[in-house]
Formats: structure tokens, C-alpha cells, sequence
């Protein structure tokens, strides 16, 4: 696996794969949160299956954490191989004639979202930590929703949310469809995507580009409707 992913090609795959992993965490936990709009009971019903189950909690979190780390981490090392690939092969690059601006910047969008996953940690995981293995108090199914609630009290905090998620919005908005893109989709669909002549590849970018810019919307939506709901 070392060797495999020393080659620029499988960095980008392994990259993608990550980011794919991802995004479907992303919708789950989008549809977790939106219930908290909705229903209630049904969000700390969810959160608490969540919260408790084995399978989630023993397998699936330290999988995730460990996608997070992986998927940053890679960013950061294909984009300084490319910037150093870009100083060396070209006497004169002009970025903005050569791709999009959300392309060239997803190293600062990704941290940007990455330092919000540090601020989402410490508000929710690093709490749900101490509550059940250091404080060890005993299981509350009802208590999700109002922890919930709380962190939307601070207009500054619920500005950070805001910001945070458009920058999310960013990063998606090239990133999602690169994925398919890296992961070979492009050499099925390249001429659609560029040019819009298969049907095919229009529903592949629709469907990446709606996702990219409901989902943060939809967040940005549940963080000022209980930050509204407070005031």
C-alpha cells in the first residue's frame, strides 16, 4: 500500500475514496440533524440509537476519524506535490485561465472546514466523551436535543456554524464531482462534463452540485433556525 500510493495516481483515487466516504457521513448526519427541526423526540431517539450502539460507536466512528485524518492529510500532500509540479514545468501559470477558483483554493477551503470539524468535535464529541466514559452518568435518551439547542445560544458561534458550512459548500462544489472524476468517471463521461453532451454525466454533475449546495444550506438552515428559536 505504501508503494501503491507513492504514485500520483493512486493518491488521487485513494483521495477521492475518502472524500466519497465522507460525504455519505455527511448526509447521514444531515438527516440525523434536520429531524431536530422537525421532531424532537425523533432526533434524540436517533442520536441516542447513535450514541449507544456498539456497531457504530466501537467500528464505524474510529473509521470515520480515521477518514478525516486521511482525506486532510492527502489534500495537503497532492496539493503541495502539484504546486511544486507547477513551479517546474511551467515558466509562466495562469491559474485563473486554467481552472476555476474553487480548484485552486481547495487547500484553504479544506481548512477552513477542517478547523470546523475541530470546533464540531469540541462542542459534541469531546462532551459526549466526558458525559458517558469520565463523568460515566447514566444513559439520558432525552438529552440530545437540548445539548443541541445550546450550542446555537451565541450569535458568534452560530456565525462560525454559518461560515463554516459555506466554506463547505466551496470545497464540495469541486470536490465532490472530482471524486467521481479521480475515481475514473471522467474517462467515461469527460466530454459531458465539460460540455454538457451526455445526459449521463449532466445527472453525474447535477446530482454533485445539488448535493454540494443543499446540504450546507440545509445546515446553515437547522443552525439559525434554533439560534432564531433561542432569541
Amino acid at each position: 500500500m505504501g508503494g501503491l500510493l507513492k504514485s500520483s495516481v493512486a493518491k488521487k483515487f485513494a483521495m477521492a475514496l475518502s472524500g466519497l466516504f465522507l460525504v455519505l457521513f455527511l448526509a447521514q448526519h444531515f438527516t440525523i440533524n434536520l429531524t431536530s427541526v422537525i421532531s424532537p423526540d425523533t432526533f434524540n431517539s436517533w442520536s441516542h440509537f447513535m450514541g449507544t450502539n456498539i456497531l457504530v460507536q466501537g467500528i464505524l466512528q474510529p473509521i470515520l476519524i480515521l477518514g478525516v485524518i486521511f482525506h486532510f492529510i492527502m489534500g495537503f500532500v497532492l496539493e503541495i506535490q502539484n504546486r511544486n509540479a507547477r513551479l517546474k514545468s511551467y515558466v509562466r501559470y495562469n491559474g485563473s485561465a486554467n481552472s476555476s477558483w474553487m480548484s485552486r483554493n481547495m487547500i484553504y477551503s479544506g481548512a477552513v472546514v477542517l478547523a470546523f470539524l475541530g470546533l464540531h468535535f469540541y462542542d459534541f464529541w469531546v462532551p459526549e466523551i466526558v458525559h458517558k466514559y469520565i463523568e460515566s452518568h447514566p444513559a439520558d435518551a432525552t438529552r440530545y436535543y437540548g445539548e443541541l439547542v445550546a450550542k446555537f445560544v451565541s450569535p458568534v458561534r452560530t456565525g462560525l456554524y454559518v461560515i463554516s458550512f459555506i466554506f463547505l459548500m466551496l470545497h464540495l462544489l469541486h470536490g465532490f464531482a472530482s471524486s467521481f472524476q479521480s475515481m475514473g468517471v471522467k474517462n467515461k463521461y469527460q466530454k459531458g462534463l465539460e460540455g454538457f453532451q451526455s445526459s449521463a454525466s449532466r445527472w453525474v454533475y447535477g446530482l454533485t452540485k445539488g448535493f454540494a449546495i443543499v446540504i450546507p444550506l440545509g445546515f446553515i438552515f437547522i443552525a439559525l433556525f434554533h439560534y432564531f428559536n433561542n432569541a
